[in-house]
């Protein structure tokens, strides 16, 4: 591990401490920085804070001063990392109220001075005057460790592969930087335009907001009813006075990720497909007898004898759970496999209810479950029975059509429901996996229905969701009238909000919340500041993951910015993989980018900048100041393998079948000792939970294929798509998430 040198408040040394500094200073040694100020009168309601001379602690701004954290009942401290440019510091300390917005309470004497770990002057109390009459004493102590690069790379090494505080010489795991020195970059050519909207360029034409219902499955079972589908979508439907209007039948083509083995299997002359990682027939030669090329990931790529074709058939799957497979690797693959193989038959389909008053964001939960699992490779389609009542009894409904006393109301409600249902489950009867159907289902009988339609043929989970915020609720009444095909024709928006409070009352009445069957409750928990979920038998892999999923997700309005590295030497080379420098043009955009973040985040002070572990995001992210960083193993470029620092026409040229291989499928196809797409899907998993779970900005500067995978799952694109999608270089995506959904905007800094 690296040296360090540890000074206290006495000046004392230990050993040689002028050579070892001397050393680490010749290595390129930081300066660690703890301080900490002791209390036993607490104050609970006065936060210690520290503020001075240089952009990381505020430059003498109190509104930006950085907060001590408890330590313990008496102890509070803050530690960071001081870029070698600003060692010596000069500030002081106050006191902030936790719960209001009175003025701070700076600490009493002269400016501290900090240079190169030591503490200049008398060492001395913190003393802040609360009144003519009192005053609070602060013990003051302050340590400081020149630490190494390599403790500095253990630290993120620790935090990356253990996921926990590393415990590497107590160094933080998060670093705020301070301002890079003035020079070259500070000039016109990395400045930006006051205004961001000057950067901005078109986003693809899939991007923008659409009301989420409209986005759900056409209802397959209602084209007999004199309903016209618009060609531009399931969004787009219009009603038609015609009958015998055939409707949109079309489904999703299946991938099949299990081979037939009747098909596949034709006895010794098998080898073992390098794209996809299954089974092909071609004619074997002699000379490949025990040929074997290790794939590093997988199984090898090895002759198979005719014994072979039993791997396969001895599962005894037949074509509807084949079918049913996931398109995806690692976990989600194996546990899909093992669901097969031991679950009941109705196991194989997973339909998930929702169950919930209006206005409860049922429809935006199922739309972003619908997402999740899609993108993990699960085939899921949303059915919304408000898009069914709306084709065949018309948008125009009033609140006396939803009374439980109204008799053609609830025959007719019942029916489409009912309706959705079966189109469901057909659908999962071709293949289809997750079904996720989105009405109230309010009471006892509707969901008793529900279930005997199901019975034997899928698993039903049902997922309610309760809100007791009223000014969310409130929120999303507003929202429904403004966006609802409900309330399209509707003029007077106040009469809406009437008529949609009516409809709340009748459904308020005859509620039943879920007692029966297996069930997850989300109680509380669209905020994003607490609430609670109950899980009632609730079992299996995909069940498990949807819970984690839903317990990680919240409304809250948050931007998430995506953005490529500046251009890499490797990139002007053509040369794939590496971990290289950034070229001249890629240093410029890392100083545009840290101008960009400073002018769009300027009001987030709890923003977050992630980056992969490779120098090539760690140098871009570099000139920006203020804000943690932290580094994930998982956001590193899709790994190549044997291929890596090749070119593209050195990979056509020396491995003419990998490169024919890769351009067949790019989803699947793995890199010699390396990855597939797949493979990098699974690993993001946690980023995007991370994501979710985030209730600020997050700047994520990773790679191409990671953010594709990374952009297909916020912009619900199918996984065939991802190795497609362009995410140019020099470009910043924003992602803004919120109670509208997803919505894009893109920044072109420079070519």
């Amino acid at each position: 591990m690296g040296t360090g040198t540890s000074k206290n408040l006495d000046g004392g040394s230990h050993g040689n401490e002028e050579e070892r500094e001397e050393n680490l200073d010749q290595a390129g040694g930081q300066l660690y920085i703890s301080l900490k100020m002791e209390n036993f009168k607490l104050k609970g309601e006065l936060i210690p804070h520290i503020y001075g001379s240089v952009p990381l602690v505020g430059s003498w701004d109190s509104s930006k001063a950085l907060s001590l954290e408890r330590e313990s009942a008496s102890m509070w401290e803050l530690s960071f990392v001081v870029p070698p440019n600003h060692e010596s510091l000069d500030f002081k300390f106050l006191l902030k109220p936790r719960y209001s917005n009175s003025p701070c309470i700076v600490e009493e004497g002269p400016n501290r001075l900090l240079s190169g770990g030591m503490l200049q002057g008398d060492t001395r109390m913190a003393l802040f005057k609360l009144s003519a009459d009192e005053v609070l004493e602060y013990r003051v102590f302050i340590k400081a460790d020149r630490v190494s690069p390599f403790d500095l790379a253990a630290s993120w090494r620790a935090y990356q592969d253990n996921l926990r505080p590393s415990a590497v010489r107590g160094i933080p795991d998060v670093s705020i930087n301070s301002v890079s020195e003035t020079g070259p970059e500070n000039n016109s050519s990395v400045s930006l335009e006051l205004d961001l909207e000057h950067y901005v360029v078109p986003a693809p034409s899939n991007s923008g907001f659409v009301y989420a219902a409209n986005l759900t499955e056409t209802p397959r079972s209602l084209t007999g009813f004199g309903v016209h589908f618009n060609a531009d979508g399931p969004g787009n439907t219009s009603s038609s006075k015609e009958s015998g209007v055939v409707g949109d039948r079309s489904t999703t083509n299946m991938t099949v990720i299990l081979p037939d083995p009747p098909k596949m299997y034709m006895g010794s002359g098998t080898v073992e497909s390098k794209s996809v990682g299954t089974f092909s027939h071609l004619q074997r030669q002699d000379s490949h007898r025990g040929l074997f090329v290790d794939r590093g990931v997988g199984s090898p790529r090895l002759v198979k004898s005719a014994s072979t074709s039993t791997i396969f058939s001895d599962l005894k799957l037949d074509t509807e759970s084949k079918n049913s497979m996931p398109a995806a690797a690692g976990a989600v693959a194996a546990a899909a496999v093992a669901d097969q193989m031991l679950g009941p038959k109705e196991d194989r389909h997973l339909a998930i209810v929702l169950v919930g008053l209006p206005a409860r964001g049922k429809t935006f939960t199922a739309a972003k479950l619908t997402r999740y699992l899609r993108w993990l490779g699960h085939e899921t389609k949303h059915f919304n029975v408000g898009k069914y009542r709306r084709l065949k009894h018309g948008a125009n409904q009033s609140a006396d059509f939803f009374r439980a006393d109204n008799p053609e109301g609830m025959e007719a409600r019942n029916e489409v429901a009912a309706l959705a249902m079966e189109d469901m489950i057909s659908w999962m009867q071709e293949g289809g996996q997750v079904g996720i159907l989105d009405a109230t289902n309010s009471t006892r009988k509707r969901r008793n229905m529900l279930m005997k339609l199901a019975e034997g043929k899928c698993r039903i989970i049902f997922l309610e969701t309760l809100c007791n915020d009223q000014r969310i609720i409130e929120r999303n009444i507003r929202l429904k009238i403004q966006q609802s095909p409900d309330y399209a024709e509707e003029t007077d928006f106040e009469a809406g909000c009437r008529d949609f409070k009516a409809r709340l009352d009748n459904y308020e009445k005859v509620y039943e919340p879920v007692e029966e069957g297996s069930y997850i409750k989300m109680i509380d928990m669209v905020s994003g500041h607490g609430g609670q979920i109950q899980v009632n038998n609730i079992s299996g892999y995909l069940p498990g993951r949807i819970v984690f999923f839903l317990v990680n997700t919240h409304l809250t309005p948050r931007p998430i910015l995506l953005t490529r590295h500046g251009e890499s030497m490797d990139n002007v080379r053509g040369r794939i993989g590496g971990d290289n420098e950034l070229s001249e043009a890629g240093e410029v955009y890392s100083k545009k980018l840290a101008n960009f973040v400073e002018k769009r985040l300027k009001s987030e002070r709890a923003a977050s900048i992630w980056t992969s572990t490779l120098q090539r995001t760690i140098l871009t992210a570099s000139p920006i100041v203020g804000f943690p960083k932290i580094q994930w193993r998982a956001l590193d470029e899709i790994y190549v393998g044997v291929c890596d620092g090749m070119t593209y026409e050195e990979t056509k040229k020396n491995m003419p079948e990998e490169y024919e291989a890769r351009k067949k499928d790019k989803l699947r196809y793995r890199y010699p000792r390396g990855e597939s797409y797949l493979d990098v899907i699974q690993r993001l998993e946690p980023v995007i939970i991370e994501l979710e779970r985030q209730r600020a900005p997050v700047v994520v500067i990773s790679h191409q294929a990671v953010l594709r995978a990374l952009y297909a799952y916020f912009a619900d694109r199918p996984l065939k798509e991802i190795p497609h999608i362009e995410v140019p270089l020099h470009t910043i995506i924003e992602i803004q998430m919120g109670v509208t959904g997803v919505q894009e905007k893109r920044y072109k800094l420079m070519d």
